[in-house]
């Protein structure tokens, strides 16, 4: 493989990722009732809505059929891809859940 070829397999191992991030997100807010673009949207009030998260929210299941992700998974995975201000809103909606 040449260069190029190398840099483009990084940039869509890199997106493929992204897809997969998000879907754990969408599938985790639909799995606690919650809207993925209005936790996006309080976490990046100055960006339009994603497109890639409406996208991704036809790919989840109902919760009754969905496997569990747990809190702290979710929490990783946006961290992971430095999605802090997101990861701060999902905290924030954990907290709120616990209280009640």
């Amino acid at each position: 493989m040449d260069k190029k070829e190398v840099e483009k397999r990084i940039i869509e191992n890199y997106q493929n990722d992204e897809r997969m991030m998000i879907l754990i997100f969408c599938q985790w807010c639909v799995n606690h009732d919650l809207d993925p673009q209005e936790l996006y949207g309080r976490a990046y009030p100055e960006q339009p809505s994603n497109a890639l998260i409406e996208e991704m929210k036809e790919s989840t299941v109902s919760k009754e059929e969905s496997d569990v992700i747990s809190d702290a998974t979710l929490l990783q995975v946006l961290q992971l891809f430095g999605n802090n201000d997101l990861a701060f809103i999902v905290q924030e909606e954990v907290e709120k859940r616990d209280k009640s």
